[in-house]
């Protein structure tokens, strides 16, 4: 599978691009975790990885999506987007998610991507502003890889994005990267209405045969104005999806990446390792997109680097969230967060002030953490890449 995998970058991408895709998020991102490590050893905490996102304006509105328009728009601008992106470039961080809403609905986005062509980016996108310009105006920066979220074929999708033809849209948007010859990637959060769908070899090879390199795949959350919590998976499910990733990743030649297991198949949550967090686009410092509470703002002037160093809500959250699982606290323990969210003064970050509600109503839900039914990764690759470059990163020991 890695040689096939490996041919169909080389004959697929742009040369340029591909160098790009290597060297700032393949060799860059290893040499940061091993800055990481080195941090954790001291003690000090500043993330590998930043996931950002840079507005809350969105042209859908999906089932179990923690984020809520206003009006006006909650956006970081790009003089805040080049101080967090070059303070975190000081930690040797070069590899960056960028969210929404809908990030291309940010009127100066590739004008911040501009600015930072020794970073990678990869884009967080609903598909459907994926246009010949925008297509070609990611090929001619070469540092960003979209990442379509397709939560289903043509009827679930609609049902979960609320809007209609979602997903007939976002495949054009998918076949303008190809045509533009992108490092192009999929994300789908697996839910009970699109479980069987997604969790195939079908949807793989449909992905593979449309020019998609690399497929995310998520747990989906119960979280925000329409949380759908029938929707949650169940422990067996998680089981199943568990065993599916690892059996196609030594049968397809598409990178497939999760952000729930290490190489041994223990569950990891990377904001209990401190190894990545999210950045809200009011400027608040979360554990993860979906956890919308915070203590913290990158827009108060302080340095990036003291506001991890000394933010005592992330520490307790390392540290009670760590102490009860494995795996999604927010899953598991809806009511720790209200507890943490309680005794660190911290503040509801969503924009809708309705987030202690939301987690006073939630229900305890299996999350991956499911100890005595660990499966080990099968592929040599995926369990070098996990201990040593990407999500998983052996961190926990």
């Amino acid at each position: 599978m890695i040689a096939a995998l490996t041919k169909r970058m080389l004959t697929e991408i742009e040369p340029r691009l591909l160098r790009k895709f290597v060297y700032n998020l393949g060799w860059k991102g290893a040499r940061a975790v091993r800055r990481f490590r080195r941090r954790v050893k001291r003690n000090e905490y500043f993330p590998a990885f930043l996931f950002i996102s840079v507005t809350n304006r969105c042209n859908l509105r999906c089932q179990g999506c923690w984020v809520s328009a206003t009006d006006p728009a909650r956006e970081l601008d790009c003089e805040a987007l080049d101080r967090v992106v070059n303070a975190a470039k000081r930690q040797g961080v070069t590899f960056f998610g960028i969210l929404g809403g809908e990030p291309l609905l940010h009127r100066g986005l590739f004008e911040f991507l501009a600015h930072h062509p020794d970073c990678y980016f990869v884009l967080f996108t609903n598909g459907l502003l994926l246009t010949a310009e925008t297509t070609e105006r990611m090929r001619q920066l070469g540092n960003v890889s979209p990442l379509v979220s397709i939560e289903g074929f043509e009827q679930v999708s609609d049902t979960r994005r609320g809007g209609t033809h979602v997903y007939e849209r976002a495949l054009a948007g998918l076949a303008e990267c190809r045509r533009h010859r992108l490092v192009t990637g999929v994300a789908s959060s697996i839910c009970q209405s699109n479980f069987d769908e997604l969790v195939s070899d079908r949807f793989v090879d449909d992905c593979i045969g449309r020019g998609v390199h690399h497929l995310w795949y998520y747990i989906y959350r119960p979280v925000g104005p329409m949380p759908a919590p029938e929707l949650a998976l169940n422990a067996e499910q998680v089981v199943q999806l568990r065993r599916f990733l690892v059996g196609v990743r030594c049968r397809k030649p598409i990178i497939v990446v999760d952000a729930y297991w290490d190489h041994a198949g223990r569950a990891m949550c990377p904001a209990v390792l401190g190894i990545a967090y999210h950045i809200g686009p009011g400027g608040d410092v979360e554990p993860c997109p979906p956890i919308q509470i915070a203590a913290d703002t990158v827009l108060n002037g302080h340095k990036l680097r003291d506001t991890f160093a000394n933010s005592k809500f992330l520490a307790d959250f390392r540290a009670a969230a760590g102490g009860a699982t494995r795996g999604c606290v927010l899953l598991e323990r809806p009511d720790l967060l209200l507890a943490l969210l309680n005794a660190n003064g911290a503040k509801d970050s969503s924009g809708r002030d309705t987030v202690q509600a939301e987690l006073a109503r939630m229900s305890p839900r299996s999350s991956h953490d499911l100890p005595g039914r660990e499966i080990p990764e099968q592929s040599w690759f995926y369990r070098f890449a996990k201990k040593n470059c990407f999500f998983g990163l052996g961190a926990y020991g």
